[in-house]
């Protein structure tokens, strides 16, 4: 593991359509010709960039089995994401079928400052943003019912906004073109699309007007 991690500092000296070969010859990463990752370390499985997705600077990703950025997404900077690898990984021998996974679909964004713990899956659907900063997305946690750890997919449907500042936990949905309110716990599955969920924990507080956010063609906002 030091190695790899002493290969990708070296391969960083590298203009980056050269970095962009090494990554693929030395890792097996799938990287689009005009995708981008910046000075950022990536510790993980797998690892598949669309035409036109980014990765920021200083941002770290490791212990994932798979990282997949769609067309035109983007993962800002200064993200840390972290998970459990499925093989070697003490905990969580009991849930042998979880995804320890990022997927972000197309045109979608996570923005900077944020923690995001892929224990489990975590999917951003197209269009959506992960707005702000300083929010996080924890997948695990403990059962203390059984005394163990235990973990739950998070998804971010089509079209949603998150604000700055929320916290999702384990299982947490938020359904397409739905907004989740600065702040906000988002807590369980939600079932709903098209609403305000706001609060601690939140609950849907309101339906969202109509706008173009919700209709708009490609994931940045100008």
């Amino acid at each position: 593991m030091m190695g790899a991690l002493l290969l990708q500092l070296f391969f960083f000296l590298l203009p980056w359509p050269l970095r962009r070969r090494a990554l693929a010859m030395a890792f097996g990463y799938d990287i689009a010709p005009d995708a981008h990752i910046g000075f950022s370390l990536l510790r993980v499985g797998a690892c598949r960039l669309a035409s036109g997705a980014r990765i920021g600077h200083l941002t770290l990703i490791k212990g994932l089995s798979r990282v997949e950025i769609g067309e035109g997404a983007i993962l800002g900077n200064l993200n840390w994401v972290t998970g459990f690898p499925q093989s070697g990984a003490v905990h969580f021998r009991h849930v042998p079928d979880r995804d320890p996974a990022l997927v972000l679909e197309a045109q979608s964004a996570i923005t900077s400052r944020h923690l995001i713990d892929c224990t489990d899956r975590v999917t951003i659907g197209a269009f959506a943003t992960f707005a702000g900063f300083r929010s996080q997305i924890l997948t695990h946690a403990i059962d203390f019912r059984s005394s163990r750890q235990s973990c739950a997919p998070v998804s971010i449907g089509r079209y949603c906004f998150v604000g700055t500042g929320c916290i999702l936990l384990k299982g947490a949905v938020l359904p397409d073109q739905s907004i989740l309110a600065a702040g906000s716990v988002l807590g369980r599955p939600m079932t709903e699309p098209g609403m305000l969920y706001g609060g601690t924990p939140a609950v849907a507080l309101r339906p969202v007007p109509e706008s173009g956010y919700f209709t708009r063609q490609r994931g940045f906002v100008d």
